[in-house]
């Protein structure tokens, strides 16, 4: 179980990484340092952008649920 779980939490740990890699910078911050700023952006977030917040917010929760779960388990010597 504690094997499964430490799999599951770095696979989801890459998945996040990759993730928030994907998302559209809002400017201002480093993504102009790198030429981000160059696009310009044509109003709200596209339907892409919210399926992959949503898909984000997801699998961040279940990346906590898995590292309390991992963290219980471990706790309690199973």
């Amino acid at each position: 179980m504690i094997l499964g779980l430490s799999i599951l939490v770095m696979l989801c740990s890459l998945l996040l990484v990759l993730m928030v890699l994907l998302h559209k910078g809002k400017g201002g911050g480093l993504s102009d340092l790198f030429g981000g700023g160059v696009t310009s952006s044509l109003g709200g977030s596209s339907v892409v952008e919210r399926n992959l917040d949503r898909i984000t917010v997801v699998t961040a929760l279940v990346w906590i649920i898995a590292i309390v779960v991992l963290g219980l388990l471990i706790n309690r010597g199973a």
